[in-house]
This record gives structure tokens, C-alpha cells and sequence, in this order.
């Protein structure tokens, strides 16, 4: 099919979506939402990398859009997937440490998040979706904190990281639990294989479901240390085993969208594909053009690729440098399903169904988005200026005060120069939404005047006693 052809079915596409919107079931999309862990914004050819062969996570791009200024809300697991659930920066939920300060949840953890928060999958639910996930889950162990505790109706995957089993060395983990539903399954699987499996129990999900809207959420466990790829990968990229696991990802890509097409419903099937932070290029990620790196609020650690697909809304080659974000996603797929958002809190995402859509002038519904590191707000975008603050270097050994710095990144996307002294009303602007920020999430000890409390049990079992 050439490109006019595309276009031309995606315009007829949408015209049918318009008319028959909120009008019957037939007419709300299929979502799958594919997560990586740890995946670079230059770890995927659209976004420049020449290591990686991606064609079919091109193709999203090439078939729909490529968002370039997208953002997770944290530089790490736990909290960017909290967002992408609640449509919530982190500190509003409480979800941007453990109960002991650490970065992310552990195994056997007191901490979740509070079944009080609602998901977008259970959005989806209320409009009559079937939801479930295949993968990574990482927002608490406990019972309560299950997927099949906030809104989906299945589950299979590892509840948390790869590397929380007996073999990370110095740590008393209980073993590495694979999960179907609230059942243990397995212990410590092999990681080899964890690809194929996800991506076969995805195709499991997509074929016993397509013949009413569906929601599939699936968050790879790679490319997170340790690295693993089955035979038919290992040792063919030209990135070692990093890039191996890609390949894989890729591979998985192409066939849930090649039953897509078997299915016959890949026209009113909306597909994003993007990543929970930056890559670490310790293991062989990259981040390019960006500075930083996973764990950082350097453009590297946050900034994410994100490409989507969804032939009956998306104009084919799309692209958009609107700030966006993890925190959209719920928002977003509960306008385009026809359902509205909880008027009972806070959500921080806005819809940014226009900007998929291809609307004329589509602009990022925020005025500004916040880097938070843990508890700490350090840095606030907005347009295209990005404030560092001034803040103390807390990783050293030796506190040492870290000055702050004023970036302009449309002219410079690799945060090297300071432009404090040329632009000085951006920096008291920037200032200002960084002072309203402090004082509405929180900021250091100083909490924020509308947070909401984490889940909490008192006392945390391992998931291997319940199997």
C-alpha cells in the first residue's frame, strides 16, 4: 500500500470514527500499550540509533506518529509506571520512593500503589473493556497491589525487576517470581525466554478477545539488567546482548502486529510504543542526541521515543515536538473510549488526542512539565526553555552545591550552555511554575498541599508463600 493510499484510508478512517463516536461499541479503539524498561530515546532506528534493527517499531512511526519531546515523569521504574497508570506526576500519589527512601519498591514491600487510585485500566473497564497485562507490573507485591487489584482482569509477567531474584548478589530476595493472575507459577524462569513468552501470551490475549474493545498493557522486562535473548537473537546485533534484546522487542512488535492484520482489526487498533525512562549506557543504551542517563532528570533520563499507530485516527508519518507525557496516557485513552476522568482529584495529564489526531496547530496542553528525582523537584520545562535548579549533589560522597542553569533546547538538546544572563524574564517565569510546583507536590520534606497517601500493608509477605 503506497502513501496516498494510506492517508486516504486513514481520512475515511477517521470520518467513521467521528460519526459512530460514543454511539456503540464498535467504534471505540483496541489499545495495546507496549512499555520497555530502560529503552533509550536513541536506542530505536526512528530515533537514530545505527546499532538496532527496528523495522516493525518503525513502522508505528512510519504508519502513525512519532512524539519527540515525550516524557516519563521520573528517571526510574516505579514512579514513571505510577504515572502512567494514574495520569499523576509521582509525588501526587506518593509513589516516587519506597517506605525506606530507596528508589523504586522492592521485593517484599510494605509500599504499593493505593487501590483508592484509579488506573487507566480501570477506566477502560467502565467503558466495557477487557484489560489485561502481560509483563513488568513494579508498583507493590503485596496482594492488594496487584494488577487484578486496580483494574485489570489478567495478569502474567514478573511483578517486578529481573534483577530482585537470589542471584543479585548481597541482596536476600526471595526468588524471582513469575506470575499468572495472583498465583506464583514459577520461580526464578528463564530470562532467555521471557520475551517469547510475554509475546505469546500476548497473542493468546489479543485472539480470545478481539471481538470486543480490549485493553493490552505490555511492559517488557527488557531491556533492564541483566540482558537475556533467546537463540534466535543471541549474538545477532550489532550491540551485544543489549542490543540483542531489542531486536527481540522488535520481533515481538511485528508479530502482534502481524495478528493484527490476521485478526483483521488492526484499522481500529491503537498501538503506542514507548519507554518507562532513559537507557544507562553502562549496558550498551543510548540516549542521542540527549545528555543524561537513566536516574537522571537530564533530558536522557527522561525524554523518552514514543510512536504510535492507529490507521483509523492517525495520519500516517506523523510527527510532533508538543511537550508530552506518561501522565497523558490516561487521560488520553479515556477521551478517545469515551469515558471521563475522576472529578474527585487531581490528575495532572491532560488528552492529547489532538495532537494524534493530526488536529491543525495542536499544541502540549501544559504550560509546564516538572523533573522530579525522588522527592526532589530540580528542574521545570517550559516551551522551550528548561530551568536546572539550584540544588545540593546528594550522590557525593562531599555534598557540593550544584548552581543553577537555564537551557534553551531547541538550540541546544545537549544541556551544555547556561543562558540565564540572555534571557533573564524566561528565568524568573520559570521560577515562579517551579515555586507553585514545591508548594502543590511537595518538595523535600515539605510536602505538597495536594498529595494523595501510597498503599500500605503492615506487614509484607513474599509473594512465593501465597503459590
Amino acid at each position: 500500500m503506497d502513501r496516498h493510499q494510506r492517508i486516504l484510508n486513514w481520512c475515511i478512517g477517521l470520518m467513521v470514527c467521528l460519526c459512530l463516536a460514543n454511539t456503540s461499541e464498535a467504534a471505540k479503539p483496541n489499545v495495546i500499550l507496549i512499555f520497555c524498561d530502560d529503552l533509550g530515546y536513541g536506542d530505536i532506528a526512528c530515533f537514530g540509533s545505527k546499532k538496532h534493527r527496528t523495522p516493525h517499531i518503525d513502522s508505528l512511526a512510519r504508519d502513525g506518529i512519532r512524539l519527540t519531546s515525550f516524557y516519563s515523569t521520573s528517571g526510574v521504574c516505579t514512579p514513571s509506571r505510577s504515572s502512567l497508570m494514574t495520569g499523576c506526576y509521582p509525588r501526587r500519589t506518593n509513589m516516587h520512593e519506597d517506605a525506606r527512601r530507596g528508589w523504586v519498591l522492592f521485593p517484599v514491600a510494605h509500599k504499593g500503589l493505593n487501590p483508592d487510585e484509579i488506573t487507566v485500566a480501570e477506566q477502560l473497564k467502565a467503558q466495557g473493556y477487557v484489560t489485561g497485562i502481560v509483563g513488568k507490573w513494579h508498583l507493590g507485591d503485596q496482594l492488594p497491589f496487584l494488577p487484578t487489584r486496580q483494574g485489570f482482569d489478567s495478569y502474567f509477567g514478573i511483578p517486578y525487576s529481573n534483577d530482585m531474584g537470589v542471584g543479585n548478589q548481597g541482596k536476600n530476595y526471595p526468588p524471582l517470581p513469575l506470575m499468572r493472575n495472583e498465583e506464583v507459577i514459577e520461580k526464578e524462569p528463564d530470562q532467555a525466554l521471557i520475551t517469547k513468552r510475554y509475546t505469546h501470551e500476548a497473542l493468546d490475549f489479543i485472539r480470545a478477545h478481539h471481538e470486543k474493545p480490549f485493553f493490552l498493557y505490555m511492559p517488557h522486562t527488557m531491556p533492564h539488567d541483566p540482558l537475556f535473548a533467546s537463540e534466535q537473537f543471541k549474538g545477532k546485533s550489532d550491540n551485544g546482548i543489549y542490543g540483542d534484546a531489542i531486536e527481540e522487542i522488535d520481533w515481538s512488535v511485528g508479530e502482534i502486529l502481524d495478528e493484527l492484520d490476521a485478526l483483521e482489526i488492526a484499522e481500529n487498533t491503537l498501538v503506542i510504543f514507548t519507554s518507562d525512562n532513559g537507557a544507562s549506557p553502562r549496558y550498551g543504551g543510548s540516549n542521542l542526541p540527549l545528555s543524561g542517563f537513566k536516574g537522571s532528570t537530564l533530558e536522557g533520563g527522561m525524554r523518552v521515543p514514543f510512536a504510535a499507530r492507529w490507521p483509523a485516527g492517525i495520519k500516517p508519518g506523523s510527527v510532533s515536538d508538543e511537550i508530552t507525557s506518561t501522565i497523558d496516557i490516561m487521560p488520553t485513552l479515556t477521551d478517545l473510549t469515551g469515558g471521563e476522568l475522576p472529578r474527585d482529584r487531581t490528575i495532572d495529564g491532560k488528552s492529547i488526542a489532538a495532537i494524534l489526531s493530526g488536529k491543525l496547530n495542536a499544541r502540549s496542553p501544559h504550560e509546564a512539565f516538572y523533573y522530579y528525582f525522588r522527592d526532589e523537584l530540580q528542574a521545570v520545562r517550559v516551551g522551550d526553555f528548561k530551568l536546572h535548579l539550584a540544588r545540593v549533589n546528594r550522590r557525593t560522597p562531599k555534598l557540593t552545591k550544584i548552581p543553577s542553569r537555564l537551557i534553551n533546547l531547541a538550540e541546544d538538546i545537549a544541556e551544555r550552555h547556561d543562558v540565564s544572563v540572555q534571557y533573564p524574564e524566561v528565568l524568573r517565569e520559570l521560577m515562579q511554575y517551579a515555586d507553585a510546583a514545591k508548594l502543590d507536590l511537595g518538595h523535600l520534606a515539605m510536602p505538597g498541599t495536594d498529595q494523595r497517601p501510597a498503599g500500605r500493608v503492615g506487614t509484607p509477605e513474599p509473594l512465593t508463600q501465597h503459590d
